[in-house]
């Protein structure tokens, strides 16, 4: 299945809640739920009332719009997850979590996470002082992520730093604004990841 290229806000909407896909935007009263708050399409408007399967499957259908992976990536993330000591969804957003690309998001270098993943992609970013350019690459306890020292002065970079303070940033990271470069204290626990997922559905998908 290829990567969803259309427009983000329909995502959002056919969920019924944010998923906070375009950064800022999301904040603002032109968010496309905030200005209509029923599903995409011409039977958007219906009401409809969802067995216990769809509940699972929308469930699953957020997470990955949330974090932008494919469905055969997120099996994956799936059964590693579940091999890990510990509770298997709490295992498995952790292991999204510390997807590079996220991280990048997280520490306020990009305005989403699809503009994470393509800075990853066009090799703009760091890890423990080398570049990376696959998104997926998987972050530990006191790995370094930094920016290109070449494309520190890239418009909407600088713009995304000037942002930082007010975005917020999680305590499982640290950042350092000036040097551009962040660094990873430790793994999120659940309360730590600000999702709107009840990660238990999922679980309950896969292990039919």
């Amino acid at each position: 299945m290829a990567r969803y290229r259309e427009a983000l806000c329909r995502l959002c909407r056919r969920e019924g809640e944010k998923l906070f896909l375009k950064g800022d935007r999301c904040y603002t009263e032109k968010c496309g739920v905030e200005r209509r708050k029923y599903g995409p399409g011409q039977h958007g408007q219906r009401r409809k009332k969802l067995s216990d399967y769809a509940l699972q499957l929308r469930e699953k259908q957020k997470a990955k719009e949330t974090y932008g992976v494919l469905e055969g990536q997120f099996k994956r993330y799936y059964f590693a997850a579940d091999k890990k000591k510990g509770v298997t969804g709490s295992n498995l957003l952790q292991l999204l979590e510390s997807r590079l690309d996220n991280v990048f998001y997280r520490l306020g270098f990009a305005a989403n996470r699809r503009q994470a993943r393509q800075m990853v992609l066009h090799g703009h970013v760091t890890l423990n002082g080398r570049r990376v350019n696959i998104p997926s690459c998987l972050v530990s306890a006191d790995d370094e992520i930094g920016i290109k020292e070449a494309s520190r002065k890239n418009v909407q970079i600088e713009e995304n730093i000037s942002k930082i303070e007010h975005r917020g940033l999680p305590d499982w990271l640290e950042v350092d604004a000036d040097n551009f470069k962040g660094k990873v204290l430790r793994p999120p626990t659940r309360e730590e990841i600000e999702l709107p997922v009840q990660e238990q559905l999922i679980i309950e998908l896969y292990s039919k």
